[in-house]
């Protein structure tokens, strides 16, 4: 069953931002736009690759109204941890949430029962609480923040604009589409 346009479902969970401890529910994701980037282990490989880049990219999500949430199933200790020995980490500005009991990664249907870890889960969440964007890659394969923005902003502006949709590649202010009967064999 896909996930598009479901809502999140209710969670409370432990956080590590901004070097102190904050708790977390679907409450706080209520209200503005949201990217909730599961991914396996703290102090693995592809990981650390991947929060760098959101983290380098995550002004240009804030300045469009988007909070991002990492989750992995480590506790909001180990998150402190990795943040306090990894350079790459060390960038991560964003909430770094703890999801030990696999609760969370199981609402977004990513959790791997075989290994208690999340797989690599990319959700984009509208300020309803509905899943707009919706993305699970195999572990090996690492994520771009620069196109994971590009969705945000196509989302975001599908959202202000009912009717219309985004081409392939398409950019804030590049051409949009009215699907109509008369487009149809014309594009």
């Amino acid at each position: 069953m896909s996930l598009i346009r479901t809502e999140i479902l209710p969670f409370s969970a432990t956080a590590f931002k901004d070097n102190e401890f904050i708790d977390i529910t679907e409450k706080d994701l209520l209200g503005k736009w949201n990217v909730v980037f599961f991914y396996p282990a703290d102090f693995t490989f592809v990981c650390p690759t991947e929060l760098e880049d959101l983290a380098e990219q995550y002004p240009e999500f804030q300045k469009i109204g988007v909070e991002i949430y990492s989750v992995s199933t480590d506790t909001h200790f180990t998150h402190k941890a990795w943040h306090d020995t990894s350079d790459a980490i060390k960038k991560v500005n964003f909430p770094m949430v703890g999801d030990p009991t696999g609760t969370l990664s199981r609402n977004f249907q990513v959790y791997d029962e075989k290994t208690g870890l999340a797989q690599r889960g990319t959700f984009v969440i509208n300020p309803a609480g509905k899943i707009v964007v919706c993305e699970i890659h195999d572990d090996g394969i690492g994520r771009d923040a620069k196109e994971l923005l590009r969705k945000v902003q196509a989302a975001q502006f599908i959202e202000a604009n009912p009717g219309m949709v985004c081409p392939a590649k398409w950019k804030p202010g590049d051409k949009t589409l009215k699907p109509s009967i008369d487009l149809i064999g014309k594009i």
